[in-house]
């Protein structure tokens, strides 16, 4: 009665005949412009190799309502790429008190992903509905408190319908232990 959906909650969708295409094109592109990021350049990772994020105690402070702004958009915008969902994860721990250091590291993100603004989730019409899930950690790899981070994915068909990345909330002393926990959650958020 309406017509097709072409737009939802700044979710933008492109119905075809052969599934269904959902991006934010628009959305990142208004990101760009509120944060005064056009004619930045383009940059070919999310995070530098080199990038260990910490407090920072030493560095000069940036606005922390701006930079709260930054990730609050990124978080947003991780519907259609939640392959950013790590980075900006790791930058949101720092919004009490933000440096120097955390909002160069959160510009990058925005600055990776100018290179791919038309990138986003394609949803194949008749494909299987077999729900598979797919679960990694990295054992204490934070260190400022040694707790595991860990990540589910689910597929449905070949589609991706549920993405989860955390931080574990206590500390484990075995990997079996960290990977035992990391399945369970996965079976769970499966059913």
């Amino acid at each position: 009665m309406m017509g097709e959906l072409n737009f939802f909650l700044r979710l933008q969708f492109k119905q075809m005949k052969h599934g269904t295409f959902l991006s934010q094109t628009k959305y990142y592109i208004e990101l760009i412009k509120k944060f005064g990021m056009e004619k930045c350049k383009e940059a070919s990772t999310l995070m530098a190799t080199s990038t260990y994020l910490e407090l920072d105690e030493i560095g000069k402070s940036v606005d922390e309502s701006r930079y709260g702004g930054m990730i609050g958009s990124l978080l947003y915008l991780t519907a259609s790429r939640p392959y950013i969902m790590l980075s900006v994860c790791l930058c949101a721990r720092y919004q009490a008190n933000p440096k120097e250091s955390h909002l160069t590291t959160i510009k990058r993100v925005i600055k990776y992903l100018k290179g791919i603004t038309n990138v986003g989730l394609w949803y194949p019409k008749g494909a299987s509905l077999n729900l598979t899930g797919f679960s990694d950690f990295d054992f204490a790899n934070c260190k400022l408190d040694i707790k595991s981070t860990s990540e589910t994915s689910h597929l449905l068909g070949s589609s991706l319908v549920s993405w989860n990345f955390k931080k574990q909330a206590y500390v484990v002393l075995s990997t079996i232990k960290a990977e035992y926990i990391r399945a369970r959650s996965c079976c769970a958020q499966s059913l």
